[in-house]
């Protein structure tokens, strides 16, 4: 996952689309938060996420993977484009596709900092 992460949020020369294409299915969805989403409205999000934030560092803490059940805690260090900072917690579980790519993720997540210290 922190490959997939690196390039959805800090690659911002390879399309949104182009990454997701590359680690999530067509009919892929993802929960964030008790909010669920489409492939459509995931590339959209985070297309505006690119545009909010200059970088993010990831912390992975946990990852499991057993058949095609996914597991992980992981810590983001974002730097927002206007200078602030964020650490957030989060934790997913989700599926996968017999391609490997991402069918489902299941997130929850936990603004711990704001000021860029845990």
């Amino acid at each position: 996952m922190t490959v997939v992460l690196n390039e959805l949020l800090n690659e911002r020369d390879t399309p949104v689309e182009e990454v997701m294409a590359r680690h999530f299915v067509p009919a892929y969805r993802q929960r964030t938060d008790g909010t669920w989403a489409d492939w459509a409205e995931v590339a959209r999000n985070l297309t505006r996420i690119r545009t909010a934030i200059r970088s993010v560092r990831i912390e992975m803490l946990d990852e499991l993977t057993d058949g095609r059940a996914y597991a992980d805690r992981h810590v983001l260090t974002v730097e927002m484009a206007d200078g602030t900072s964020q650490v957030r917690e989060s934790y997913v579980f989700g599926s996968r596709a017999e391609d490997g790519r991402f069918e489902r993720l299941e997130e929850v997540t936990l603004v711990t900092s704001t000021d860029g210290s845990r």
